[in-house]
């Protein structure tokens, strides 16, 4: 035990001990059901880490901890999510490139040490190589933080999302998916990012309000003038019909004629379709190819042509669509849609089409949830997973698998129900990319030159992971790529979701390590923030449903938001976050941890610097009062005083509290009991026995020592650098290591050391209220109630701890204290 115990250091110490004694790895010759297996975010290797990812991994780890000191053998792996959008913007922004598939591979290319306003155009190669030397810097500071904090994962089992072992277990999942129906290939209408040149999946999808303005605008009809308001004049190209309100007396006569669009001159239907909103401007809409997700549902269920007009660029296509006049057009082609729209209405003013001016308008617009742009909806040929979307019967065996589920806390159930019960089509699990997981698929490429997609060519598994850019298909040969008669692979990667929904499956190494799998899947603990119920955790139970036809895991914790001081969710984008380092320096892991497990699963909890403060003098406190307990002489004696009795009947209660709070996935609970018996016992009980303990009571210490052990092993999961640093003072082996404690009440009465500490208070007061030193002398204490005999028990050690002259007891209805001071 040092001269002087400190805070400072322990986390250097500890983190170096640890994993030079392998404290948390995982033994895997345990059978299942003596297994707890976690399936731990991998988070987001794309910048840095805030607070409120240590708030939602600390409170794993608490329960890692204590399912560990239960005497399960936790399978508690880390993994990096390093590959996506994320990482690819981040590549962009730190070194000032842009990636162009077309240009070749320059083995001898360096970033500029400087980017540039201008991005530099790569090859796919050259930037794929600039994601894994940059994610690898972030992963580096990525665990040292994570080691900082104390999480007890076990770092043997780190697994990065781009690694070979994960891009095999996609391609695998996937290849069964297809060979099972569940995956396919499909040209429609697809939401799309123009910035990111990329398919969007429903689960991406943002509102955001957007400004813009509407415009009234006549198409020719029969007998006369159609007005219609769009905020989308652009669009007039693409329009392929227009819809009202079956029910709109204003249109009867409308339906089933035609009309002429302005400056275009293309004949398009009136019909009826009960999603027009009369109420909505003239009541009468152009469906165009498209504008919104309404368009695609008109245009699917009333089966009409496609005219695209809009880029994957987000640029009007240079040709317009078949049967459209090339001369108003012309005015358009290239253009940006903001720059079209300015243009088109110029046009329309001109024609006299445009009744009156633009009307402003704010209104929701679906954005990329990474995107700056509004999204738009374009035709391209995507991959999509079935995920009930579609499918009324896989709908409801999904519905039926969040039931199967237990959710912590249970309401959140409703956020999968919600998201599953209004999806409205199948996971586009694709995207134009160029850092993920590639399809393991080919194409054939006929006699014209032009792939065959319905006649997909696939690897074996053995063969996999396999890139096809670069990789060759059975039976062919490299110089038979992109030639007739040979062959062409799939050129997009996989959505960071299709890999991250396998998780348990990459940790587990499924299928390269089936007895680790075995004994680990499926999973105990899945924790996640609720934002991603619709992502990361549906997404997962659809994989396993798929493959296992079960659930991934038993039980789900879904941690809350942290919101700055104003009551508003923490957010690089808001610039509101706070980093965690400087914290974790200035305050201790220890304190951190306890504000993290001061915040119960489900609840959005305001970040708080108190809480850091309260930890930290707890955990002081435990110092102190450890240095205390040991500095007595160690006794083999048996604890046989009433008051110490009744401290450990009051601990063991304790005991059982956080035990059953624990077993309920309720950790704040368990570190309330926790912490109310640790102040009672430092407050009062020490002051009570602190004189006893200082004349060589073997009860006394006896006692003090065995509180001691429990309370280190109770603290333990949540201020673990604290405990194991006064463990190693007096026991051997490590705290995290030891068992949890039994609740064992013994011959004591809690209400002795309750009523004791009751009375002490009282004559603490009266001093207090004197302005008098706590050392200052009762002449006389008088403690009259029910309670006396309770009392009486107590006697000695309330008159030491009072310095009390003379004690007076006597039964009566209530509780009474005469303090008479000298």
């Amino acid at each position: 035990m040092p001269q002087k115990p400190t805070l400072d250091g322990l986390e250097q110490v500890w983190v170096a001990r640890w994993e030079a004694d392998g404290t948390y790895r995982f033994d895997r010759s345990k059978p299942r059901d003596q297994v707890y297996s976690i399936d731990t975010p991998p988070p987001t290797v794309s910048g840095s880490l805030h607070v409120g990812h240590v708030f939602s991994y600390t409170q794993t780890d608490i329960m890692a901890r204590y399912q560990r000191m239960i005497g399960k053998a936790v399978f508690y792996p880390i993994g990096w999510d390093d590959n996506g959008l994320p990482t690819e913007r981040r590549v962009q922004n730190v070194y000032g490139v842009r990636c162009d598939p077309s240009l070749p591979y320059d083995p001898d290319f360096l970033p500029p040490d400087k980017p540039g306003k201008r991005e530099v155009s790569i090859s796919r190669r050259n930037f794929v190589e600039l994601c894994h030397k940059l994610t690898a810097i972030d992963e580096q500071a990525f665990e040292e933080m994570w080691r900082r904090v104390g999480l007890s994962v076990d770092w043997s089992l780190l697994y990065t999302t781009i690694s070979d072992e994960a891009r095999a277990v996609s391609q695998r999942a996937f290849l069964r998916n297809l060979a099972r129906g569940e995956a396919y290939l499909a040209e429609a209408p697809t939401l799309w990012d123009v910035s990111f040149r990329t398919a969007v999946a429903q689960a991406e999808l943002e509102d955001r309000e957007w400004p813009g303005a509407f415009h009234r605008i006549s198409f020719y009809g029969e007998k006369g003038p159609v007005w219609i308001e769009t905020t989308r004049p652009e669009l007039i190209p693409a329009c392929v019909a227009l819809v009202a309100h079956p029910d709109d007396e204003r249109y009867q006569e409308l339906f089933g004629t035609s009309v002429l669009t302005p400056l275009f001159g293309v004949e398009v239907p009136v019909l009826a379709h009960h999603l027009a909103e009369p109420d909505k401007g003239s009541g009468i809409a152009m469906i165009c190819t498209f504008g919104d997700i309404t368009d695609v549902t008109w245009w699917r269920e009333l089966r009409l042509p496609i005219r695209p007009v809009i880029g994957w660029d987000g640029r009007l296509l240079p040709v317009p669509p078949e049967g459209v006049d090339a001369e108003p057009y012309k005015e358009l082609a290239g253009k940006t849609v903001h720059s079209a729209r300015e243009r088109i209405v110029e046009l329309l003013r001109e024609s006299g089409d445009l009744e009156g001016e633009p009307r402003p308008v704010t209104r929701t617009v679906k954005f990329y949830e990474k995107g700056d742009k509004p999204l738009e909806i374009v035709t391209t040929r995507q991959w999509y997973i079935r995920n009930g979307g579609r499918d009324e019967e896989l709908r409801q065996q999904l519905l039926a698998r969040g039931r199967e589920l237990r959710w912590h806390p249970p309401h959140m159930r409703v956020r999968f129900d919600n998201w599953v019960e209004g999806l409205t089509g199948d996971w586009l699990i694709s995207r134009q990319r160029f850092f993920g997981v590639p399809f393991p698929v080919w194409y054939p490429v006929d006699e014209s030159g032009q792939p065959v997609h319905d006649a997909p060519i696939v690897p074996t598994e053995d063969t996999l992971p396999i890139d096809p850019s670069s990789d060759v298909p059975p039976g062919y040969t490299e110089d038979q790529r992109g030639v007739p008669g040979g062959f062409m692979a799939d050129p997009d990667v996989m959505d960071t979701w299709a890999t991250s929904s396998l998780t348990p499956q990459i940790a587990g190494r499924w299928e390269s390590d089936d007895d680790l799998f075995k004994r680990v899947f499926p999973a105990d603990l899945r924790p996640q923030a609720h934002e991603i119920i619709r992502t990361w955790l549906f997404s997962t139970v659809v994989r396993s449903h798929d493959e296992f036809g079960g659930l991934p895991w038993s039980d789900v914790a879904i941690s809350g938001w942290i919101l700055d001081p104003d009551r508003k969710k923490m957010s690089k984008s808001k610039g509101n976050v706070v980093t965690p380092m400087d914290l974790l320096e200035q305050h201790g892991s220890d304190a951190v941890r306890y504000w993290a497990a001061n915040g119960r699963y489900g609840v959005d909890t305001a970040f708080d610097v108190g809480q850091l403060k309260i930890g930290r003098r707890l955990a002081i406190k435990i110092l102190n009062a450890s240095k205390f307990v040991l500095g007595l002489a160690e006794s083999d004696g048996e604890v046989t005083e009433p008051l110490d009795l009744s401290m450990l009947a009051a601990l063991s209660e304790a005991v059982r509290e956080a035990g059953e709070a624990f077993e309920a996935y309720d950790h704040t609970r368990a570190l309330e009991a926790v912490e109310r018996f640790f102040w009672a016992f430092c407050d009062d009980y020490l002051e009570l026995v602190k004189a006893r303990a200082y004349d060589g009571s073997a009860s006394a210490h006896a006692a003090l020592r065995q509180a001691l052990d429990v309370l280190l092993r109770l603290f333990a999961p949540f201020l673990p650098f604290v405990t194991e640093e006064v463990w190693s003072w007096w026991r051997e082996g490590s705290v995290h290591r030891a068992p949890w404690p039994a609740a064992e009440p013994g011959t004591g009465n809690p209400a002795v050391l309750a009523v004791a500490s009751d009375v002490l208070r009282r004559v603490r007061k009266a001093k207090s209220e004197a302005k008098l030193s706590m050392r200052a002398e009762v002449s006389r204490l008088t403690v009259t109630g029910p309670e006396a005999e309770l009392v009486r028990q107590a006697q000695d050690d309330l008159c030491a701890a009072g310095n009390v002259e003379e004690f007076v007891l006597d039964h009566g209805d209530e509780l009474t204290v005469e303090v008479h001071l000298s």
